[in-house]
């Protein structure tokens, strides 16, 4: 039996139809035009669908069941996308809107919550049973698995763990809050903090770059440039904090981490888990997960959508 994963981003909607193995057999992706109104973003997921059934060889009948993985708060009991501000949605019942179009059950989550659950099913933890997934990008975002099933918490509104407090009255987050884990350690903050250097280094080669990035940051430092490996260890430092908090709350047998920074590796992952272990409670005989990059990138969303 196959699985329908839609992926809904702000930017494209990715659509694939998987198989008993995980496996994406077919995708197609279309524009997601986010400031449509809902309707209108849902009618063209709904012909993506039919595109790649058709690219498939298959009906809907053929499949046991579609899955979203949506941006924002998801209630996914009801099926309906609560808040997903980047698209202006508000108590959109998506669930209801496919099953009555396809005629076939629907499910829901928030995207990071099924980024994680691909990874237990067919990515980096296969397995394992208890892990968390942080994507570090335009924010810090996270996803929880524990006994083999995603944690959503009352109301779906859990594992929002790039707001939890990194510093108390730091820096100000777009959440309203002062001093959340993502005001440091998402992709957003690390390209904020070498601006800043390159500001303080009038010499650095940071101060040559005419579009801060991420991947620019890392090239200055394999250079030589002594500003930007500053500010890769510092927030190599920012970020491993929140992992030992992750470590000493939860005590997940893996933390995996993934988004576009995470290609770095072993140059993000070496100082993290040296930093967790010397940090966490009980240090190296304590509770340390396995801590590693995430295995499945962009079909993640597709597939833990169809894993729902």
């Amino acid at each position: 039996m196959y699985r329908i994963g839609i992926d809904l981003g702000g930017t494209n909607i990715a659509v694939g139809v998987v198989n008993a193995q995980y496996e994406i057999i077919a995708h197609h992706s279309v524009p997601t035009l986010a400031q449509r109104s809902a309707e209108e973003v849902i009618r063209d997921m709904g012909d993506a669908v039919e595109t790649v059934l058709a690219k498939a060889g298959l009906t809907a009948a053929d499949c046991e069941s579609i899955g979203i993985g949506s941006p924002g708060t998801c209630d996914s009991e009801k099926g309906i996308v609560a808040r997903a501000y980047n698209l202006g949605w508000f108590n959109v019942p998506i669930c209801d809107i496919l099953r009555e179009r396809f005629g076939i059950p629907a499910r829901l989550s928030n995207d990071a919550n099924c980024a994680a659950l691909a990874e237990t099913v067919a990515g980096a933890a296969i397995g394992c049973k208890n892990m968390v997934l942080i994507t570090l990008g335009t924010g810090v975002g996270g996803g929880i698995i524990i006994d083999g099933k995603i944690y959503a918490g009352m109301r779906s509104a859990g594992a929002e763990l790039g707001h939890t407090l990194l510093v108390l009255d730091g820096e100000q987050c777009s959440c309203g809050r002062r001093g959340c884990w993502e005001t440091y350690a998402s992709a957003t903050a690390l390209i904020r903090q070498a601006e800043k250097a390159a500001a303080e280094h009038p010499q650095s080669l940071l101060a040559q770059v005419e579009q801060m990035t991420g991947l620019a940051v890392f090239q200055a430092a394999d250079k030589g440039d002594a500003a930007a490996q500053a500010v890769i260890d510092r927030y190599c430092v920012y970020v491993a904090a929140g992992f030992t908090d992750l470590v000493n709350s939860l005590a997940p047998e893996m933390i995996l981490l993934g988004g576009g920074i995470s290609r770095q590796g072993e140059r993000l992952l070496a100082p993290i888990r040296e930093y967790v272990v010397n940090n966490c409670f009980g240090q190296k005989d304590g509770a340390v997960p396995v801590i590693a990059a995430a295995k499945l990138g962009n079909e993640a969303g597709i597939i833990g959508a169809a894993a729902l």
